[in-house]
């Protein structure tokens, strides 16, 4: 029986994140499965070995205590998606499972394990990080003591940007440590990943869209990070 990721459903851009996994990637090995929380497919969680939590509609603010309006605030949210996604990761650590969360995945993460998020940015930093016709581009600086410097083996380098909340470096969420600033003059959080590893599964979170930055299968940034992540899932035992 073939190993599953499960990619978390997002009303923005999912086919990339499919597409992404190349038939070279999952071999004979893997396939992808469609976590919805419109289908609400919750019997499909535990079929998993590995899950990629994907970026999207801000998380409802009432679940961190964030201020109810705010700049570019969404005109509905997506609560049934937050649960459905809570669902996913807490069974990802009950069962110790590869996760890789991006852009509002790895902010979710901060949020349920205690954390905050910035609701907006705000105008100077949304000029660098917010997507307008595309992506933004800048620089990240990785820090050398990290799971991600481990796996892409860069103190920095180019990612892309697509963002107007962030995570907040005075509300880190439990056992959290960051992995990666923007090199910007105001700098965001780019990654995150677990601070005391012991009896947890590879997780690495990302505030950049590695599923679809501009020649992703050269960039360490994107291409060993997937690469690893699917190391991970088929080292999993059930």
């Amino acid at each position: 029986m073939k190993k599953k990721i499960g990619i978390s459903y997002t009303e923005t851009n999912f086919q990339n994140y499919w597409n992404w996994f190349t038939p070279e990637d999952l071999g004979g090995e893997l396939e992808l499965l469609e976590l919805s929380f419109e289908k609400n497919n919750r019997d499909d969680i535990e079929k998993c070995d590995g899950f990629v939590l994907t970026g999207g509609i801000d998380v409802l603010p009432a679940i961190y205590g964030g201020a109810e309006a705010y700049p570019y605030r969404p005109d509905e949210f997506l609560p049934e998606r937050d649960e459905f996604e809570r669902l996913i990761y807490n069974y990802s650590q009950e069962a110790k499972i590869p996760v890789l969360a991006i852009c509002r995945g790895m902010q979710y993460i901060n949020i349920m394990e205690g954390g905050k998020v910035f609701e907006d940015n705000g105008e100077k930093l949304n000029r660098l990080h917010k997507k307008g016709t595309e992506d933004k581009v800048h620089e990240v600086i990785v820090n050398t003591h990290s799971l991600l410097y481990a796996v892409t083996g860069e103190k920095r380098g180019l990612v892309n940007s697509a963002h107007h909340q962030a995570v907040r470096p005075d509300k880190l969420g439990n056992n959290l440590m960051v992995s990666a600033y923007a090199d910007t003059e105001d700098p965001i959080i780019e990654g995150l990943e677990f601070k005391d590893k012991t009896g947890k599964a590879f997780m690495i979170g990302l505030q950049w869209h590695p599923e679809r930055m501009k020649e992703k299968e050269s960039n360490p940034f994107s291409q060993k990070i997937k690469e690893e992540f699917v190391k991970e899932v088929k080292k999993h035992t059930r």
